[in-house]
């Protein structure tokens, strides 16, 4: 099989969303899809874990829970134990969880993740049975200093697992520069990077040449198209335009 798996949007809600409001977004998602009976990608959720399991509802409820796939934000190393406030991949799994995204600069940044720690996430994600979308990015001063692809090489050398495959590991590259500033990389940038990840993925990876590369950083509405259709880029990470179902639709059909 040569062929990579259909392209990813995927909604990062972040810290953000109460149940009536978001179930009234997921209310209007599920509309649209009802009106368009076949899409070219994948539409995956990752809300707050207080939201999976009414969203979960919901999307059942309205008959396109098959058509919506649904991720965890984050994930511990271990199966179970003392560690309060966190959740394993096992738990996500077990709230209907299809995906989990791993090492987002947020949690690199404000918590202190490594290289090491995201590993051992994607690698207890992979144990439960979920795809690990693994993040990468370089921050505004190493992209001064020309770091980006030292950086970006670094990271996965570091935070992807040994048995990353197509069928398990998606990769998110996303500037921290980018992310919520209203910046984004030109698609010339983006494809430069893009193709980086796509080398070493092949280099190390048996089927590296399937497994799916996301661009993340204010993918909005009006830059979708232009940044989707750039080579090596099988999807989106999208955060704000996530939390409202017009603007993530728009970015779903950009890539449809």
């Amino acid at each position: 099989m040569t062929g990579r798996p259909r392209p990813l949007i995927a909604g990062n809600w972040k810290m953000n969303g109460r149940v009536k409001p978001a179930l009234a977004e997921i209310g209007r998602l599920a509309a649209r899809l009802r009106e368009r009976r076949r899409l070219g990608c994948e539409i995956l959720i990752c809300p707050p874990a207080t939201l999976l399991a009414p969203i979960r509802g919901r999307l059942r409820e309205l008959g396109v829970g098959r058509r919506v796939r649904l991720g965890g934000q984050d994930c511990h190393p271990a199966r179970e134990g003392a560690h309060t406030g966190d959740l394993s991949a096992e738990m996500l799994s077990d709230a209907g969880c299809a995906y989990v995204i791993v090492g987002h600069s947020e949690r690199r940044a404000d918590h202190g993740e490594t290289d090491a720690l995201v590993r051992a996430k994607a690698a207890a994600a992979h144990r439960a049975g979920l795809t690990a979308i693994v993040c990468i990015g370089e921050t505004l001063a190493q992209r001064d200093a020309g770091q980006t692809l030292r950086v970006v090489g670094r990271q996965l050398a570091g935070s992807v697992p040994a048995d990353a495959g197509a069928g398990n590991t998606v990769i998110a590259y996303e500037p921290v520069w980018a992310i919520g500033t209203g910046r984004t990389p030109t698609p010339a940038d983006v494809a430069r990077v893009h193709a980086s990840i796509r080398r070493w993925l092949a280099r190390r990876i048996e089927d590296g040449n399937r497994v799916r590369i996301l661009y993340g950083g204010s993918v909005k509405p009006d830059n979708a198209a232009e940044l989707l259709t750039v080579t090596n880029v099988d999807g989106a990470l999208v955060g704000g335009a996530s939390l409202k179902a017009a603007d993530f639709w728009a970015i779903v059909e950009s890539r449809a």
